[in-house]
């Protein structure tokens, strides 16, 4: 089992957007990550322009919030990805931020229950791999006992959707929780929160949060700036938990290009 690595980038205009996915395709990234919300690029035409200026590396919303639009659309737009990154799209899926009931109100969207925002979840994964040729792998972006436990019934991959403080005791939790809904082999994904002292600027402008903090909390998601004990951390939890992709924040890469190319080599 190989470890594969993601980067999370948003962009901010279309000349500068095709340069940074063409570089993180050369630097080794296996997949394009971009998050779906009201407050960034929607996702698929900034994927179908990614496509078009590179030819390996992998596209994926991260993840698409399924109460923003129906199973219809999402059937269809998968397909033109499909097709126009001759079968690199990725579908992540996930039941929605909590605070993105707003966001669907503006777009006219119902926000159901948490149960309902589960079903919806199945039933777009569902459509997708009855009526898009080829199909994608599906990751389902999970959290809660409830969440984890329907998305290992269906998913290909689960990312772990942990808050930025879970330790690696908690990530285990989340594993196991899977582990014992399916006898299925299912991959695991975790998102960086930081590495050494550096955050990016939403975790710690915008959410307070410290690198300080986080590693006396014993956040897992606070690797150590040094690459190798970095990479003992990384390979440990993917012999243990089965987590072998690592996604990384775009503002974090200067400080993992070491780890990325110590891997790649």
């Amino acid at each position: 089992m190989s470890m594969t690595f993601g980067i999370v980038l948003t962009p901010r205009s279309g000349a500068e957007w095709a340069t940074a996915v063409r570089d993180a395709e050369q630097q080794g990234y296996r997949t394009l990550l971009l998050p779906d919300t009201l407050y960034t690029p929607s996702p698929f035409p900034t994927l179908a322009a990614a496509a078009a200026v590179t030819t390996t590396i992998r596209l994926r919303p991260n993840v698409l919030a399924v109460p923003l639009r129906t199973a219809a659309a999402t059937v269809r737009e998968t397909a033109a990805l499909q097709l126009l990154s001759d079968g690199r799209f990725e579908l992540g899926v996930g039941s929605g931020r909590p605070d993105a009931s707003s966001e669907a109100e503006r777009l006219g969207m119902p926000w159901g229950s948490a149960a309902e925002r589960r079903g919806q979840v199945a039933a777009t994964v569902a459509a997708v791999r009855a009526q898009v040729d080829p199909a994608p792998p599906v990751i389902v972006a999970a959290n809660g006992p409830r969440m984890l436990a329907a998305a290992a019934e269906y998913a290909d991959r689960i990312l772990l959707a942990a808050a930025p403080q879970a330790t690696e005791a908690e990530l285990a939790e989340m594993v196991r929780i899977v582990r014992d809904n399916t006898d299925r082999a299912i991959a695991f994904s975790h998102q960086l929160v930081g590495i050494g002292d550096q955050l990016p600027y939403w975790t710690s402008a915008r959410m307070g949060l410290t690198a300080e903090g986080l590693r006396a909390a014993g956040a897992a998601g606070v690797l150590d700036a040094d690459p190798t004990t970095a990479i003992e951390t990384l390979e440990t939890r993917r012999e243990k938990y089965g987590i072998d992709e690592v996604i990384i924040p775009g503002e974090l890469t200067a400080p993992f290009a070491p780890v990325l190319a110590r891997l790649r080599a």
